[in-house]
């Protein structure tokens, strides 16, 4: 008698058993598969350059994807693989939301090459690359020689390495207000104002950089409130010389 009570309650613990697998796996079907729990939105915290597109073409995420299915830590994985990322993190946000915060390596400026542009970041390196030039507002550098780069290598022209020193002690704010750096001769600096009427501004020679990217900084800001037109300044000389357009 004893011994059936005991097969009784085994087979009731076993029975329970698979009820709650079989309950277990319906409800898990029912996140996995249910149309509701799919992907139509991603959430780009962080970032300035990167665009959602370039997020899901780097992570491989495509829209409609069913979201538990998603593995948030293989996407995580391949966006650090990004050399334009420098942190980030993934996650679910129930019910078709995929947040992505990011924290991205900048670029300082632009250089053409033989394929296309290049983006470079405060160490020469290569962090992005592409065909036709994008509406970014970072100075390009011209008057360089860049052939046969690619993401991930590192420009070794001496000048550029002292332009991108110099362009790292400015702010964002005055980054954005450059269009253009130009190398004239190998010891002489021009650089261009992104306004209407583009402003001459002579460097010179890279030395004192912290100096020269505070009278950068100063006059760039005052640019915006100036009345007189300027033709150019000139950061060479011990006092800036400011010549007034005609």
């Amino acid at each position: 008698m004893a011994g059936k009570k005991r097969r009784r309650r085994r087979f009731g613990r076993l029975f329970r058993g698979i009820i709650f697998l079989i309950v277990s796996a319906a409800v898990l079907s029912f996140f996995v598969y249910v149309p509701f729990f799919t992907l139509s939105e991603i959430k780009l915290v962080g970032a300035k350059y990167l665009t959602e597109e370039d997020i899901m073409k780097v992570g491989d995420i495509y829209m409609g994807e069913q979201l538990f299915r998603l593995e948030t830590d293989v996407v995580q994985s391949r966006l650090s693989k990004d050399l334009r990322i420098e942190e980030v993190t993934v996650r679910r946000h129930l019910p078709h939301t995929l947040e992505v915060t990011i924290k991205e390596r900048i670029p300082l400026a632009t250089v053409s090459c033989d394929y296309g542009y290049l983006d470079l970041d405060r160490n020469a390196v290569i962090i992005d690359s592409y065909k036709n030039l994008k509406t970014m507002q970072i100075p390009m550098i011209t008057g360089a020689a860049v052939r046969d780069l690619y993401i991930g290598d590192t420009v070794d022209d001496e000048i550029v390495k002292k332009i991108l020193d110099f362009l790292q002690r400015l702010d964002e704010e005055t980054l954005n207000r450059l269009s253009e750096v130009a190398i004239v001769e190998a010891d002489y600096i021009v650089m261009y104002s992104a306004t209407e009427r583009p402003v001459q501004i002579r460097i010179g020679k890279l030395e004192r950089l912290d100096e020269k990217a505070k009278l950068t900084a100063d006059f760039l800001r005052d640019l915006e409130t100036n009345p007189h037109p300027v033709e150019y300044v000139d950061f060479n000389y011990t006092t800036p010389f400011i010549k007034l357009a005609q």
